[in-house]
């Protein structure tokens, strides 16, 4: 019967490996996780239990391409889906929640940032839900690659918005992630399913290559495959566009692909990749994730991937037609220092958490705390991914619990007359609607709702204004807007001890560094490795079904990889200290009034960004990223002797 079934509405004859037991499990009413490798089918997990579940499957997917991606799938099916996100007219985002409400839409994907909106965490609680999918799980696990903190609030709006089961689907997952996985959605150990990681038909190659040869031994590796579609991926933007130049030129159809380009260009590249039998990309990694080509011949690394998890999923684009694919890494140690760098750029000084906890301090009497992430980010130079993980930490130390979120502003604007309007309503609600108009700052075009106001001339539920105006904005007789996203924490005040906190938080933060750094250490031994790079990279996930080596991997060739030394450095004792930091020491202490730190100003000679060095223009400075090629502790402490002994 679910055979047939599966027929009917996708075309697929029977189930991939995997797949069948998580199915089965969704089914019986249970949550489930599948952990299966890149192209081997996690869609198709959720996408038919939503087709026989009740009410609506919510997915939570991190990114708009795979999104859309799926939702051409699901279209193509005839199964109604749909999203809601930030490329979309209000219009469009009303149309979506209409379907929803009316039982035409079974499966709704959105970003996990969606779920700050409060006015769509308020439509979610009117709608009955089956079903949460959150894609790419390991992002709620911080012992995962790519941590996500909004995924730490996953859990917990489970439970508000009454969904009875989770589904979580990830590619990359080491042992570690997958138990704190399952903790956080208390699915059964039984219920997780992992297929294996090792592909058969990936042929892995690792060679040392000095970076000034890496075009030479690329395009040799390439010269047989002038046929075939293929990805090559590099960490910068001007590196694609560079060498896909140069590709070019030596006569492969290659062509640059990067975040930095028009959507309409990436969409066109895109497109034209798809249907392509010889095209190379060349790509930063914001290629990839959503791209269903099942004929990608080979997935090269020009650059080093960021680490083992972001090279496994890289390569498992390459061969899902399950036919012979080859994989190369063109590996060295002159981005080594750049990669590490880039961590220590997201562990906050102490003087940035103690700015941040001085402002809960003076909220301590009232119990909560408003917070406006972007300003307080500003406000305390930390970048906002790390203060969002400082938040975090601060509720997983119960200092601060979340209590709602809200936008501070409410704007809308008339799309027919006020009169038109009130001639909607009468009695009490006519009362109520008046009372918002009257309650607003009315400018030529935008009115601005005040909260504080309407909350003095009608008493009211905030839930039953923002239902009023979502609800006008549906008879399409005023357009909305909202901004200035506002967190509300209630503050434990029982056990906040400043000095011994900020220590604590110190320690979390350098416990992170440390794992990230030990990530990158991972990588570098694993592709220097002895072992059979098949068997190693199926270990680190937790994969024991390849017992022996694969014999098809440069290792099994006798190819074992050896990095060429590093390029020599210029010692830092050899650079003019006054002349690299006088125009950054100058505008900090005109902007700030006080003296620039010793690890700020590594950050800058480092090309590590925060806040204020946006507000500063830092880039356009010359020194900006003048030292990135040299460890970011050995530039600290060269700035640090500078100062003490000038």
């Amino acid at each position: 019967m679910i055979e047939q079934q599966l027929s009917q509405l996708f075309g697929f004859e029977q189930f991939r490996t995997g797949q069948q037991p998580v199915v089965d499990t969704i089914l019986r009413g249970e949550s489930a996780a599948a952990i299966f490798p890149t192209g081997s089918g996690k869609s198709l997990c959720y996408q038919f239990p939503a087709t026989q579940l009740p009410h609506l499957t919510l997915v939570i997917s991190p990114l708009l391409a795979l999104m859309q991606d799926q939702l051409a799938f699901l279209h193509g099916k005839g199964i109604a889906a749909a999203t809601i996100d930030s490329t979309q007219t209000p219009q469009q985002a009303q149309q979506v929640m209409s379907d929803i409400r009316e039982g035409r839409c079974k499966i709704l994907m959105v970003s996990v940032e969606r779920l700050n909106n409060e006015r769509f965490r308020q439509f979610l609680s009117q709608i009955p839900i089956s079903l949460l999918v959150i894609d790419e799980a390991h992002c709620i696990s911080e012992w995962g690659h790519n941590f996500r903190p909004d995924y730490l609030k996953l859990p917990r709006y489970q439970r508000q918005f009454n969904i009875p089961q989770a589904l979580l689907l990830t590619a990359t997952a080491t042992e570690k992630v997958v138990s704190d996985m399952g903790d956080k959605f208390a699915i059964a150990p039984q219920n997780i399913t992992l297929t294996g990681f090792y592909r058969s038909n990936l042929n892995l190659q690792v060679v040392g290559c000095e970076s000034d040869k890496r075009l030479i031994t690329l395009a040799k590796w390439l010269d047989g495959k002038r046929h075939q579609c293929g990805i090559i991926y590099v960490t910068l933007q001007k590196t694609a566009q560079t060498l896909a130049s140069d590709l070019a030129a030596q006569g492969f159809n290659a062509i640059a692909y990067h975040a930095g380009m028009d959507s309409d260009e990436r969409r066109r590249i895109v497109n034209e990749f798809m249907s392509a039998s010889n095209q190379i990309i060349v790509a930063t990694i914001a290629f990839g994730m959503g791209i269903d080509k099942s004929d990608i011949r080979f997935v090269a690394h020009y650059d080093m991937p960021k680490s083992i998890e972001n090279y496994a999923q890289e390569i498992g684009r390459a061969g899902r037609d399950n036919q012979p694919s080859d994989c190369l890494v063109l590996a060295n140690t002159d981005n080594l220092n750049v990669l590490q760098n880039f961590v220590y750029a997201d562990t906050p000084p102490r003087s940035a958490i103690k700015v941040v906890l001085d402002q809960i301090r003076q909220f301590q009497a009232s119990g909560q705390w408003e917070v406006v992430e972007n300003s307080l980010s500003s406000d305390a130079n930390i970048r906002p991914l790390t203060l969002k993980t400082l938040l975090v930490y601060l509720e997983l130390l119960n200092i601060i619990k979340p209590s709602y979120s809200y936008f501070a502003q409410y704007k809308f604007k008339v799309l027919t007359s006020k009169n038109d309007i009130f001639s909607r309503f009468d009695g009490e609600r006519l009362q109520f609607i008046e009372a918002i108009f009257n309650a607003s700052k009315h400018a030529r075009v935008w009115s601005v709702l005040d909260f504080d106001v309407l909350a003095q001339q009608y008493s009211c539920e905030r839930s039953r204004v923002i239902a009023a105006l979502d609800y006008l904005q549906q008879q399409q007789v005023i357009e909305l807007q909202t901004a200035q996203m506002t967190q509300v924490f209630q503050i434990n005040p029982k056990i906040f001890d400043g000095e011994a906190l900020i220590e604590k938080l110190c320690v979390k933060f350098n416990e992170k560094e440390d794992s990230e750094i030990n990530r990158i250490a991972q990588l570098m031994d694993f592709f220097v490795s002895q072992q059979c790079l098949s068997q190693s990279l199926s270990q680190y996930f937790s994969d024991h079904s390849l017992q022996q080596a694969c014999g098809h991997c440069s290792v099994c060739a006798g190819h074992v990889a050896v990095m060429p030394p590093p390029k020599p450095l210029m010692p830092l004792s050899e650079f003019d200290f006054q002349s690299l930091t006088n125009e950054m020491t100058d505008k900090y202490r005109d902007a700030t009034q006080q003296a620039i730190g010793v690890t700020l100003l590594a950050r800058f000679l480092c090309g590590l960004t925060t806040p204020i060095f946006t507000k500063l223009r830092a880039r356009s400075m010359s020194s900006f990223a003048r030292l990135e090629a040299y460890p970011f502790a050995q530039v600290r402490q060269w700035i640090d002797e500078q100062i003490r002994h000038p």
